[in-house]
């Protein structure tokens, strides 16, 4: 099933998308919401084998976290903001795990009794910061820096996706789930065994090689084999 959140004459709704219609409504006749209001975003850094292999580094004995806020989501069609305290901000494109329940010291066998679903997540990072800082927070947490949607994919194999980053309709990274590192099982047992884990909670699972920056008036798309694709523009306030 594909879930969704939109609003529908200045009235947020949740629906369950059936041959392009929710609720009796065509897509294209309601805003798309971002899927889901967790209460954090966990992060995911260096969890895809090539990705390592193209930065030279060695593959992390266990998930590395991070924490991006809430107040940093947007959804589909809406505005990365270029902040000016940045000189360079880059894209990158991320499987996002949904959490149905709360989860704390949860197995990887019984992980998908926790699971919700699968969307499309842009971890957009401010990377001049992000070195400036020597660490993450601030480069990671500017508003509009968690773009996700369009929906939730319940039913969903994720040992094997296609995923991509385009900009301006050009490939600019294109990997395989198959990739990672930590699968989302071992993912969501690291991390519940870290922190409790709440409904509708997203872990973003990192992202492959071909990082790189995007520029004012850029279009962005990730797209995800089995979920689709979530389009954004580049902008400034």
């Amino acid at each position: 099933m594909k879930y969704i959140r939109y609003e529908k004459d200045g009235v947020p709704c949740r629906g369950i998308i059936e041959n392009g219609i929710v609720a009796g409504f065509e897509l294209s006749d309601v805003r798309i919401l971002p899927p889901a209001s967790p209460t954090k975003i966990v992060a995911v850094g260096l969890n895809y084998i090539d990705h390592a292999k193209e930065l030279n580094m060695g593959v992390p004995i266990e998930p590395l976290l991070f924490i991006k806020p809430p107040s940093s989501i947007i959804g589909p069609s809406e505005i990365i903001y270029y902040p000016p305290q940045a000189k360079r901000v880059d894209y990158e494109a991320e499987l996002a795990i949904v959490i149905k329940k709360k989860a704390r010291n949860i197995s990887a066998g019984n992980a998908e009794d926790f699971i919700l679903g699968y969307t499309c997540l842009n971890d957009v990072t401010a990377r001049d910061l992000q070195k400036k800082d020597g660490q993450w927070t601030r480069a990671k947490s500017f508003d509009t820096f968690c773009p996700i949607g369009p929906h939730i994919e319940t039913d969903l194999d994720t040992s094997s996706l296609k995923i991509e980053l385009l900009i301006n309709e050009e490939v600019r990274q294109s990997s395989s789930t198959s990739n990672m590192i930590f699968d989302c099982k071992r993912l969501v047992e690291f991390i519940s065994s870290v922190m409790t884990l709440e409904p509708e909670d997203i872990i973003a699972t990192g992202t492959p090689p071909g990082v790189g920056p995007i520029s004012v008036g850029d279009k962005v798309e990730v797209r995800i084999q089995g979920i689709g694709s979530l389009v954004n523009s580049v902008g400034i306030r």
